[in-house]
């Protein structure tokens, strides 16, 4: 049996001698996981790990040395507060994404029971943040056999009153009425489909469908811009995240279908994350 403060320490050396980012933030993380303590607990007490469990650590930190994400070494992670379930099959949700919740929720703000549709919900990150901090009627659309688990327990984790439809956001527009929602959202797959195989490691583990937007990253924008603007009440707003360099092209397509108040967001490293446009 070894001391845990010990199996920390040589955690955090590996994983910085293996280029991987905040390695200390990731030890510590695992150490939780498996031993249920926190850092001050670690730093204060003398615990000893017993074989079972550093079999597991170890186990754990080879597969994270191996470039397999963190969160899903986990099973969950945080957005926006809440507590989502992540694992193989879906993608993890990321910081960059509250900048489309916010843009959604200052839209929302002063509107009551609106009607609002999330396409390519994913873990149901989104569409479970906007479902809780509004009284929005959430549909939440996932093509994913492997995803929808997530979403579902996800919905069930948060008690959040979300309406989950399983479909193809290519091919599910007819579903829904004309003019019946505030409010569209999504955070779609957008990255050029001959650059998934030269991003991080982290990325080749997570599912390729939530990744590829096709040749040029545009397909799911031009399908949801098309199809589905008439599903939005006069006035209502559709918004989407974006990838670095893509606001103007997807503005036009805004434009296109009579658009107009076409806006963006930045992250917080000044790209440009989230566009939004209102039919006129």
């Amino acid at each position: 049996m070894v001391a845990v403060k010990f199996l920390y320490n040589k955690a955090k050396e590996e994983l910085d001698k293996a280029g991987i980012s905040s390695p200390a933030f990731n030890s510590m993380c695992l150490i939780e996981k498996v031993f249920g303590i926190n850092k001050a607990e670690l730093l204060s007490g003398n615990h000893i790990a017993d074989d079972d469990k550093s079999v597991e650590f170890i186990t754990l930190l080879g597969r994270r040395l191996s470039g397999e994400p963190l969160q899903y070494l986990l099973g969950e992670w945080e957005f926006y507060g809440y507590k989502l379930k992540v694992g193989r099959g879906v993608l993890i949700p990321r910081d960059d994404t509250e900048v489309l919740l916010r843009v959604c929720l200052n839209y929302l703000k002063d509107k009551n029971n609106a009607k609002v549709l999330d396409l390519c919900s994913g873990s149901g990150a989104l569409a479970i943040a906007i479902a809780k901090e509004t009284d929005a009627q959430v549909t939440a659309v996932e093509k994913s056999a492997e995803a929808l688990p997530y979403l579902c327990e996800n919905i069930s984790l948060n008690k959040a009153d979300i309406e989950v439809i399983a479909g193809d956001v290519f091919k599910c527009s007819g579903e829904f009425d004309d003019g019946y929602f505030d409010l569209i959202l999504s955070n779609p797959p957008y990255i050029i489909r001959s650059e998934i195989d030269s991003l991080q490691k982290e990325i080749s583990f997570e599912p390729r469908i939530a990744l590829d937007g096709g040749a040029d990253g545009y397909d799911f924008y031009r399908c949801i811009v098309s199809d589905y603007s008439t599903k939005l009440k006069r006035g209502g707003m559709m918004a989407f995240e974006i990838g670095e360099g893509q606001f103007s092209t997807v503005k036009s397509l805004l434009e296109k279908e009579n658009f107009s108040e076409i806006g963006c967001e930045l992250d917080l490293g000044n790209i440009q994350r989230a566009v939004y446009g209102t039919l006129i």
